[in-house]
């Protein structure tokens, strides 16, 4: 039976099966927590992340887990980075693939960070993924940009693949399984300690 270790500060389902896909591997999972999640603007997924998951700290008074991340294209200087989610709901897969229609470089890279505060210890988590931009949407799986990503070694964007596919090779999937390990290392020392704490 899987150990909960905290709640995903999200309101996207699929972030956080994708999420929980991975940690069951280690059987970790989270909870979803459906709160506003602080929105900071930074050029830095590390800091939008780790502020974001110390104000969810703050209001909950709970174990929280926070994933930001970013498509960052080459063609156009990183955009939309950061700013992927608001660029997402404004323009869409269609207005990103309209910026790039006289590129001929369509290489990009998914990027993630995920930064948990699991008193006493807290910490950031990255993972990242290079490949290309699709000429067009394809596949009906995954969310956000995942139509339109092609990781490298693949012909196939995130949207057309399974999930285990997608978490064999995701940005996301690299930064939880960081935070799983962390996590394991750090309960392993706490209960060998206490095991040596009782003389056993």
């Amino acid at each position: 039976m899987p150990i909960t270790v905290g709640y995903l500060i999200t309101r996207n389902k699929h972030k956080l099966d994708e999420a929980n896909a991975i940690l069951e591997e280690y059987d970790l999972r989270l909870e979803q927590a459906d709160i506003e999640k602080l929105e900071i603007q930074h050029n830095d997924l590390h800091v939008i992340a780790w502020r974001a998951a110390l104000n969810a700290y703050r209001i909950l008074g709970k174990p929280v887990v926070v994933d930001d991340s970013g498509l960052f294209i080459k063609a156009l200087s990183g955009f939309p980075g950061p700013y992927s989610s608001y660029v997402y709901r404004t323009l869409g897969l269609n207005g990103v693939l309209k910026l790039l229609e006289n590129s001929t470089d369509r290489s990009a890279c998914f990027k993630s960070v995920v930064a948990a505060v699991i008193p006493p210890l807290s910490g950031v988590f990255a993972g990242s993924v290079c490949g290309r931009i699709a000429e067009q949407p394809r596949g009906e799986g995954g969310f956000g940009f995942d139509p339109i990503f092609i990781p490298e070694g693949s012909d196939r964007t995130f949207a057309e693949m399974s999930l285990r596919e997608k978490n064999l090779l995701s940005h996301r999937a690299r930064a939880f399984r960081a935070f799983a390990k962390w996590y394991i290392e750090w309960f392993s020392r706490v209960k060998f300690k206490g095991t040596q704490d009782k003389g056993l």
